[in-house]
């Protein structure tokens, strides 16, 4: 949850994998002052010997060589958020990715996942999903882009929690 001031956003996160269980390609988390990080995932060598690896709409080549270490990702989100809450629109999904992330170097997670729906009591589940939705089409974003997610998500809150319509 957000701390004691009010301009400080909750950390949201997403990541992006090849298909359902396969491998951590993108990653993106907010910031307490609403900026997002995002980068393509380095695929750790081990990752590439398993059978049928899926790397979504990147090439091999893309993502060794604009993409960071699974390392350098975990040292980068201890620094933003150690031990705190982040908020996910799929947690099942983004949780199975940041443990293989975190199994590639045998280190537990130190961050806990939550879906980000739990921030507002008074709406349904529903409703967040649809005002979602809606504003993906609204911001001209594209679902399952982990910088879109997290951008979504954070505008959604600030109208949610700001009272924007």
């Amino acid at each position: 949850m957000a701390g004691a001031d009010t301009n400080e956003l909750p950390g949201f996160i997403a990541v992006e994998t090849g298909d359902e269980g396969g491998l951590p390609l993108a990653i993106a988390w907010s910031l307490p002052d609403g900026r997002v990080k995002h980068t393509l995932i380095q695929p750790d060598d081990d990752w590439l010997n398993e059978e049928l690896v899926a790397l979504g709409g990147y090439s091999l080549e893309e993502l060794t060589s604009m993409g960071v270490s699974p390392l350098d990702v975990i040292r980068e989100l201890e620094t933003d958020h150690f031990n705190e809450t982040l908020y996910t629109a799929g947690v099942g999904d983004d949780e199975a990715a940041l443990s293989r992330l975190f199994d590639t170097y045998g280190l537990d997670p130190f961050v806990e996942l939550a879906p980000a729906e739990s921030l507002y009591s008074s709406l349904a589940s529903d409703d967040w999903s649809r005002a979602r939705g809606e504003l993906f089409g609204e911001l001209g974003l594209e679902p399952m882009r982990p910088d879109h997610e997290v951008e979504v998500m954070l505008h959604l809150h600030q109208r949610l929690e700001g009272g924007e319509d």
